[in-house]
């Protein structure tokens, strides 16, 4: 990925008679909705394209501070198991792999795009080859983790493109230990801003619709608190899994 944008194939255009006539739906889109739609799968779901590519450029400006914060709030233990979900390129998983210096220690990841998740492993690529990370190409829901397994779970700027919270908040804590803690980290004024512009669907991205989500699943002391961090204010949702 170094010395620029890497080049992306693109698939050959047909001749004008065999090209399928164009969606009259479509054709009427505006521009903008076009490219907001695309730009939120592409936030949601990175691909190998120019979009995805801009997209993991966007996570790094955006999201590095965040997730170095999640990290941090999780109060860490060097003999913890730590889960990150959606992790991006992963820079919050290097943040935590500083933190887990006891024998025990051990980091897992999940993230749903293939191109996140091969950006990663290569990031991650040392504490692979010692068995300190491992690393799932999965989505929540269907995360090959057992039961009881993380002491800690973080994520940032994630919950809002699961297609089922509820699920998802089951599967979470599903795979944490008894009083295992999670943290999530988003700048709730951002999410705002692309929620107007139609990139998520429903009211999914509100922090009370995930809270509530959390606290049917199994989680007590769920609650959202305003921090500052190098003159950016973000919000973190902490919860406490119950069994």
């Amino acid at each position: 990925m170094s010395g620029g944008a890497p080049r992306f194939q693109q698939e050959p255009h047909p001749p004008p008679h065999q090209r399928p006539l164009a969606d009259t739906n479509v054709q009427h889109l505006p521009l903008l909705e076009m490219l907001s739609n695309k730009v939120g799968k592409q936030l949601g779901h990175p691909t190998y394209s120019l979009t995805g590519w801009l997209v993991s450029k966007f996570f790094k400006w955006h999201n590095q501070i965040l997730e170095e914060n999640a990290v941090k709030l999780c109060n860490i233990q060097p003999n913890d198991t730590v889960l990150e979900l959606g992790h991006g390129p992963g820079f919050g998983l290097q943040a935590a792999a500083q933190l887990l210096t006891g024998p025990e220690g051990k980091l897992l990841g999940v993230d749903y795009s293939q191109y996140m998740h091969e950006m990663a492993s290569k990031r991650m690529k040392e504490q692979i080859s010692r068995g300190k990370a491992v690393l799932y190409y999965s989505d929540v829901v269907a995360m090959p983790i057992e039961e009881n397994t993380a002491d800690k779970v973080f994520h940032c700027n994630c919950y809002y493109f699961w297609p089922d919270l509820k699920a998802g908040a089951r599967a979470i804590h599903r795979v944490m230990k008894p009083g295992g803690i999670m943290v999530t980290a988003l700048r709730l004024d951002s999410v705002k801003k692309v929620a107007s512009k139609n990139m998520f669907s429903g009211e999914s991205w509100r922090p009370e619709v995930y809270m509530e989500a959390l606290q049917s699943s199994g989680f007590t002391d769920v609650r959202m608190e305003n921090k500052r961090e190098k003159l950016i204010t973000f919000q973190a949702i902490f919860a406490t899994a119950v069994k």
